[in-house]
């Protein structure tokens, strides 16, 4: 069983890119179609409905940076890959798991508060910036859950090199 640690570690660290980066995706493209049909009724709204469409993309880029973060801290990105238990392995996949589903979840929830903000702009374009903020404090829950994998993740390296 101690033969699987790596790859368990792997796993989450790929489960925490794709889900942040499919909730990102998912987030993009639901503000992309509210944004197209503004943008098709005044194309002057571009570049305000463009911001709002960026916002959930962000998450998808925690996620990766998690997963890059987790697999050069076991070796597989920059060194040798370190022998792990299984219980090592599930220590930095259950580290991955908070950027993973938080990435998730809060791509798509700040997607609906986006789609939201691009009505704002449709009918009161002065208020665009009500609209960023608003959804700007879903990231809030993305930051929260890149920190805390971020925190598991360099310290169970420190704890796992010391055993």
């Amino acid at each position: 069983m101690d033969k699987y640690g790596l790859a368990v570690a792997i796993i989450g660290a790929v489960i925490c890119a794709a889900l942040a980066g499919i909730g990102s995706a998912r987030g993009v493209g639901l503000v992309g179609q509210s944004a197209a049909g503004l943008v098709s009724e005044d194309p002057s709204k571009f570049s305000k409905a463009l911001i709002l469409q960026l916002l959930p993309g962000t998450q998808g880029l925690y996620g990766l940076l998690v997963a890059v973060l987790l697999l050069s801290q076991i070796g597989v990105i920059g060194g040798a890959p370190q022998q792990l238990t299984f219980a090592q392995g599930a220590m930095y996949f259950f580290g991955a798991m908070p950027m993973a589903f938080g990435g998730y979840f809060s791509a798509v929830a700040q997607a609906r508060v986006a789609v939201s903000g691009v009505g704002i702009i449709a009918k009161k374009p002065d208020q665009n910036g009500k609209a960023i903020i608003m959804s700007a404090m879903v990231e809030t829950y993305a930051i929260l859950a890149l920190l805390i994998s971020i925190l598991i993740i360099t310290g169970l390296g420190s704890v796992i090199n010391a055993a």
